[in-house]
Formats: structure tokens, C-alpha cells, sequence
């Protein structure tokens, strides 16, 4: 045990790695974009997967209700054309929309589309606020539910007070998310396989938020189930999920499976390339019999 702390700490501090890649990664195309931009991605593209559409949602009934306001509805248009690659410019537009119109029946849009800008710009408490209005509007979004639960437990370090407080909020908007997902049944205009993919990365980013939150825990046995259904469900690789999937796999004494989780970490360019490096060889010498690390 001793040396698998000395492996956790030699890796440096988690949440600033894990920040620290979700801005690498988000700048990559390809395989190498991560999960959670791949969730703002979605969650504009098609709203309507993960939201409560039934007649009953008070939201659906203010849109049945409220007259049309044409200037409200252009602003709101031009806040969902801007792409998500333009995260600043979303900013800017769903900010100044909410100041404008603080009442408008677009709001859970803009504050959901809000979560994933901040996300991508690194405002990790906006973020936060954000998906908290967004919530309390739409309790049942599950794309926000999923971000937040991956994102909390990404952000904790040493300094943050009450760590125990907000690792319970994360899990339990995992847990939501990853009920919610199963639960949901596909609306009308999407395809099959659209639905499908976008259950899967709304679950994969969920099982990644409670597998860290069992890592924070020193539950790895929890964890590593939960990171291991991320890593397959995700339909592109995060390499944060494969580095501390490698760790929880070292803390286990599976040192050969933490080798090949390293060694996918590693084919992401980056800060943490090397490190990933570095410990899967080191796990993989561990993982012959009677051999040790230098």
C-alpha cells in the first residue's frame, strides 16, 4: 500500500491534472475529444433527449400559454446557433439574454446550454449555478445532471471545504442521471440510433462522476466498476477516466490491467502523457512475478 500512495502522489494532484486535460482534450478533434464536450455538443444539438416533455411539465404549459415575444425569440435563436466550439460567444449571448428577459420561458434552454460554455471555459462555480437553475426548472435534464455529477468530484482537492458534502451532491446527480437515462423513452424526430448514442454518452459521463466519487472514498473496487462501464460506454475515449481507472487498478494490485489503463491515458497528448507513461511501464514490470519497479 505504501507504494501505491507513493504511485498517487508521484501523479501530482488529481483535480488540477483533470482540469488541466479536460481543456487539452476539449481542443481536440477526432477520438481524442473528451466526454464532457461531447455532452455540450449534445446537449445542443437535441434538446429534446433527457427533458421532460410531458404536458404536465409547468415549462410546457408556459410555452402553451405565454404569447410569442418576436425580439425574445431571435435572441434566443441567435444564443442556440452560436456552435459549441464558440463557448464564449454562447456566454456572452445567454448571459445578456437572461439579464433581458429573466422571466422568459427559454430560460432552462439557455442555463443548460450555459452549463456545458462554462464547462468548456473552465467556470466551474457558474457552471454549477447554472445547472442548479437549470434543475430546478427541469428536474429531470439529464445531460446537466450527468455534467455536474462528473464535474464536482473532477474539481475536488485538499483545499476544498466540506469535500464529503460535495462528493454526496455528486453522486446523487449520477445517480439521477443514470436512472433517469434508463428510464427515458425516445421522442418523437429522433432516430434510433441517435437515441442511443446519446444514452450512452449521458451514461458515461454519469458512470465516470460516481467512479470518481468511489475513488475519493478509497472504495476502488466501486470505482473501477463504474470507470470500466464509462470507458466502454463512452463514444469517445477520456483520458482522464483511463488514468484514474489505472490508479484504482495499481491500489487493487491488478497491476496488469493498470498498465493497459495507463497505457491509454498515454496515447492522449498532453501534460499527463508522460505520467501515464511512466506508470504503465511500471506497472506492467509489476505485473511479472518477481519483478518490481526501479
Amino acid at each position: 500500500m505504501k507504494n501505491n500512495r507513493r504511485l498517487w502522489k508521484r501523479s501530482g494532484l488529481i483535480a488540477a491534472l483533470m482540469l488541466c486535460w479536460s481543456g487539452v482534450v476539449a481542443a481536440q478533434s477526432g477520438p481524442g475529444a473528451s466526454s464532457a464536450s461531447g455532452a455540450a455538443a449534445s446537449s445542443s444539438s437535441n434538446r429534446s433527449i433527457g427533458r421532460d416533455t410531458s404536458p404536465l411539465n409547468p415549462e410546457k404549459a408556459i410555452e402553451l400559454i405565454k404569447p410569442v415575444d418576436h425580439k425574445e425569440e431571435a435572441a434566443y435563436r441567435s444564443f442556440q446557433a452560436v456552435s459549441p466550439e464558440d463557448p464564449r460567444k454562447k456566454i456572452d449571448l445567454g448571459e445578456a439574454f437572461l439579464k433581458k428577459y429573466p422571466a422568459s420561458q427559454y430560460r432552462p434552454w439557455v442555463y443548460s446550454g450555459l452549463v456545458a460554455a462554462y464547462l468548456e471555459t473552465n467556470q466551474i462555480q457558474k457552471m454549477e449555478e447554472a445547472g442548479e437553475q437549470d434543475l430546478a426548472l427541469n428536474p429531470k435534464d439529464v445531460q446537466v445532471l450527468a455534467m455536474l455529477g462528473q464535474t464536482i468530484p473532477r474539481t475536488i482537492t485538499a483545499n476544498t471545504p466540506e469535500p464529503e458534502k460535495r462528493l454526496d451532491k455528486a453522486q446523487q446527480y449520477a445517480t439521477r442521471a443514470i436512472e433517469g437515462t434508463l428510464a427515458m423513452k425516445k421522442p418523437d424526430g429522433v432516430t434510433d440510433d441517435e437515441f442511443e448514442k446519446a444514452k450512452n454518452l449521458t451514461l458515461a459521463i454519469a458512470h465516470s462522476g460516481l467512479g470518481l466519487v468511489y475513488f475519493h472514498r478509497g472504495k476502488y473496487d466501486e470505482a473501477i466498476a463504474e470507470l470500466d462501464q464509462s470507458v466502454k460506454l463512452a463514444p469517445r475515449a477520456d483520458p482522464v477516466n483511463y488514468y484514474v481507472l489505472g490508479v484504482a487498478l495499481h491500489n487493487t494490485s491488478r497491476f496488469g490491467e493498470a498498465a493497459a489503463a495507463f497505457g491509454k491515458c498515454a496515447e492522449f497528448y498532453g501534460t499527463m502523457q508522460e505520467t501515464c507513461k511512466d506508470n504503465a511501464d511500471k506497472d506492467a514490470k509489476m505485473a511479472v512475478p518477481g519483478s518490481s519497479p526501479n
